[in-house]
């Protein structure tokens, strides 16, 4: 039993070591207490954040939000005005994860085709001048219709040309195959099979993207009237959607302009899917949207011009992927 004014862990001292008065708990002097916080990482310079998303590593939505000089309760009376903005800001996170699945999934270095400067040179160029020409078109020809038709028909080309990719590379590629030698066949096969598993695991994605919004409104109208369940349910179902149409759209701008990763089995596959791709999206625009504004001879040249200057770039790349890097098509 220790006595009075003894402590058991010895005489208690102070944090700087000397002897402190009766009673003081020597555990005390161990324990640090901050005053306050101590700060955080200051947050990274605009232009760090700018750099960031050039080269494809985006930041987290935090790391952009500390870049606002706006902090605190500040943000609840600029909410208001600034309402169109909140979604985009919300569904940030969403387009994040989906775009770093998309790209672990289909990795873009993985897919991205060797091409020769000078036909990425014409081929950006060729790019140029048709949308320069197009838009000279709309604005000279154009009516309020065909400016309110233009977001209809960049929807129809995105919605379109996974599905015609579809049905058109089976064809070449089956062409390109029996137009190579027997002895060559067999290396082509074994190339071909990473390929086709890649054009299975994208079109699923792409189908399940097609499926969820009808899914989502049948399974909405099945569900008892329960307002707090419908709103739950509404809210999963637009968080689901909103990430399967971002995943679907980093895919697509990953594996189409690469026609699926097809330069693994044939360095001209790719080109050539190209050019029956872009004969194919020229007649359905006919079918669905009709001719482009203007006389009927300029409308003409303006609806066939496009697809024919794109085959004559295909036609100019395969000639010099035969001149100059001895690849063919046929044995």
């Amino acid at each position: 039993m220790p006595t009075r004014g003894h402590h058991p862990y010895g005489p208690p001292r102070r944090p700087d070591g000397s002897p402190g008065p009766p009673g003081f708990p020597p555990q005390l002097n161990r324990i640090p207490f901050p005053l306050r916080r101590p700060p955080g990482p200051p947050p990274p310079p605009l232009s760090s954040l700018v750099a960031q998303f050039r080269s494809g590593d985006w930041p987290p939505l935090n790391s952009i939000v500390r870049r606002a000089p706006v902090r605190g309760c500040a943000w609840v009376p600029l909410l208001f005005p600034t309402l169109p903005l909140v979604a985009p800001v919300l569904a940030y996170p969403l387009v994040r994860s989906a775009r770093r699945y998309a790209h672990r999934a289909f990795p873009p270095h993985a897919f991205r085709r060797p091409l020769d400067p000078v036909v990425l040179r014409v081929q950006r160029v060729r790019a140029w001048a048709a949308l320069v020409a197009s838009a000279v078109l709309l604005l000279a020809y154009g009516t309020a219709d065909d400016f309110a038709e233009l977001q209809d028909q960049y929807l129809l080309r995105v919605l379109v040309t996974p599905w015609l990719l579809l049905v058109t590379s089976p064809l070449v590629i089956v062409t390109v195959f029996l137009l190579r030698p027997a002895h060559e066949r067999p290396d082509m096969r074994a190339r071909l099979r990473p390929v086709v598993r890649t054009a299975c695991w994208y079109f699923l994605a792409v189908i399940a993207f097609a499926l969820a919004a009808p899914g989502s409104s049948l399974l909405l109208d099945v569900l008892p009237a329960n307002p707090l369940l419908t709103l739950l349910f509404a809210g999963g179902a637009l968080v689901a959607l909103v990430w399967l149409l971002a995943f679907a759209g980093f895919a697509t701008a990953t594996l189409i302009p690469a026609g699926l990763g097809t330069h693994r089995v044939h360095p001209a596959l790719p080109a050539l899917l190209t050019g029956f791709l872009v004969w194919e999206l020229a007649l359905a625009d006919l079918v669905l949207t009709g001719m482009p504004p203007g006389p009927a001879a300029l409308g003409i040249c303006s609806a066939v011009g496009g697809p024919l200057s794109v085959s004559l770039v295909v036609w100019w790349e395969i000639h010099r992927l035969r001149t100059r890097h001895g690849v063919r098509l046929r044995g």
